[in-house]
């Protein structure tokens, strides 16, 4: 019979472990204790008090560098004297940088070769020595870990450190002293999970009855997946918008942890995060990133489903590195997505004084006449004509009423004000069908922000297709929104499945979308 192992598994370190880890943590050489301010003109309009812990106001403008100080001040100095390594394209990859020249380390920073040039200088400016590698994070932090063994590296994990969490959970610690009256809601974003396993442990172990709200986007939602399904859920794709939370997997110590004790996932959308980087603004001053406003948007989300008064929330607005040119599209898309801004496709005899009875029909609309924030025509058929209206509204479930009260006077409506082929093209696009289109099949993609990602979609079509139609818009992110025409032979289902998987770059169809049969 052979001999039992005497060695034995570590414990995993209880809530009660990470309470103490918390409160002896390293952070106040790097990191400030943020302010919790109120949100008056939000609260006003949610009838609830609202605080933001403001994370913007750190040197890097991110919690991030709480938790990866607080896992370098731990190192021996021998680790620190070889210098530590770590791969992300953003705020951890800053947290890092200063960290190490705080400790007067070495730092490698490996950051995909996508990476904007304002992160890039960012990193380096803190004395970071960048590392371009691989078109995406899985490839940087692989090429990561080939450098940190063959230059005997510390490794600084983003988020699956108990070191690293102990770090992020000062922030609830320091929002448990600010506000020591009553609190019934926290809403932290999810990216790894770090963050929130870092809070949740403090806040339960010190207040359990504070109510811990872990937000995820609705296309980057591997924790909420992941503690449903029972185990650790890897994402094909994840959407790049919020890129401070984009991530496929999170880390099996932060999956432990908010599985036990986060007690509520909220999923929010882009156009909700638009909105409230804008309420944020409004009440601050301040932009916040798409990662950064994730909290808020959620708190709104769930004020509206519990239909809450008087109540106490906290936000945490956990970074501000937002890129100036995604400016443009953040407000654009606040509007539509505090729906103050209804979004349509009517249809009208095209015959003369249609246009005059269609704004006679808007003065009699319910509520009251509206301002036309948008107004596209282009004639493309000898009988009917298309218009593609952008209308003011003041608040959810309006546009649906307005397209019935178009309809009731005779002009078809569809309400596109959640059609994201719309909001993110057709919009721009606006100018009749063509006869040269046919047997085109309409695809959105989101294309990375990188020399040759255009080339590689060319060199990857069949010679018998070809590109009948081309959007484009650069939106300051790293990726690029792109809306794709192709002409494919009726049998050529499988030879278009096969494209679409060796290229690899997200993708959904729009073929059938009703904003495209009418204005495409």
């Amino acid at each position: 019979m052979p001999a039992r192992s005497s060695v034995r598994a570590a414990p995993q370190p209880s809530r009660y472990d990470y309470l103490k880890a918390v409160l002896t943590a390293k952070v106040y050489d790097v990191a400030v204790e943020s302010a919790l301010d109120r949100a008056p003109a939000l609260a006003r309009r949610l009838h609830n008090q609202v605080l933001l812990k403001r994370e913007d106001q750190q040197p890097v403008f991110s919690f991030k560098l709480r938790g990866a100080y607080n896992k370098m001040a731990h190192l021996a100095p021998e680790q620190l004297k070889c210098g530590v390594i770590c791969a992300s394209a953003g705020n951890h990859a800053q947290g890092v940088a200063l960290g190490a020249r705080k400790l007067g380390a070495r730092a490698v920073i490996v950051m995909p070769v996508s990476t904007p040039q304002l992160k890039v200088d960012a990193v380096k400016a803190l004395g970071g020595e960048v590392v371009l590698a691989g078109d995406s994070y899985s490839d940087a932090y692989e090429h990561a870990l080939q450098l940190q063994q063959r230059e005997q590296l510390t490794f600084i994990h983003p988020f699956d450190d108990p070191l690293v969490i102990a770090g992020q959970g000062t922030i609830a610690m320091e929002i448990l002293r600010q506000h020591q009256g009553p609190l019934d809601a926290v809403f932290v974003a999810i990216g790894g999970g770090g963050l929130v396993s870092g809070m949740a442990s403090y806040i339960k172990a010190v207040r359990p009855e504070v109510k811990v709200v872990g937000v995820q986007m609705n296309d980057s939602d591997a924790m909420a997946q992941s503690v449903a399904a029972g185990q650790r859920v890897q994402l094909r794709d994840v959407g790049l918008f919020a890129d401070g939370t984009a991530v496929k997997q999170v880390g099996e110590e932060t999956f432990r942890l908010t599985r036990e004790l986060v007690d509520e996932f909220i999923s929010v959308d882009t156009d909700a995060v638009c909105a409230a980087i804008k309420d944020v603004f409004v009440d601050t001053r301040s932009i916040v990133e798409p990662s950064g406003a994730m909290a808020v948007a959620a708190l709104k989300q769930y004020v509206a489903t519990h239909n809450t008064r008087g109540e106490t929330y906290v936000a945490v607005l956990c970074g501000a590195n937002m890129n100036f040119d995604r400016l443009r599209f953040v407000a654009e898309r606040a509007e539509v997505g505090e729906e103050r801004e209804a979004l349509l496709a009517v249809t009208i005899p095209e015959e003369r004084g249609s246009f005059r009875r269609f704004l006679q029909t808007l003065d009699g609309l319910p509520g009251g006449p509206r301002n036309v924030t948008e107004f596209n025509y282009r004639i493309s058929d000898a009988s009917r004509a298309h218009i593609f209206v952008g209308l003011s509204i003041a608040g959810k479930g309006e546009s649906p009423k307005i397209a019935a009260h178009f309809a009731q006077h005779g002009f078809a409506a569809i309400d596109l004000t959640h059609d994201e082929l719309a909001k993110e093209h057709v919009r721009y696009m606006v100018g009749g069908r063509s006869q040269l289109a046919g047997q085109e099949r309409l695809l959105r993609f989101e294309f990375p922000e990188r020399p040759g990602a255009l080339m590689k979609f060319l060199n990857l079509m069949k010679p018998d297709w070809n590109i009948s139609l081309f959007h484009y818009r650069n939106q300051g992110a790293d990726h690029g929104r792109v809306l794709v025409g192709m002409q494919v032979p009726q049998n050529g289902d499988a030879a278009l499945r096969k494209f679409l998987t060796e290229l690899g770059y997200p993708w959904v169809e729009e073929t059938d979308n009703p904003a495209y049969r009418l204005f495409l």
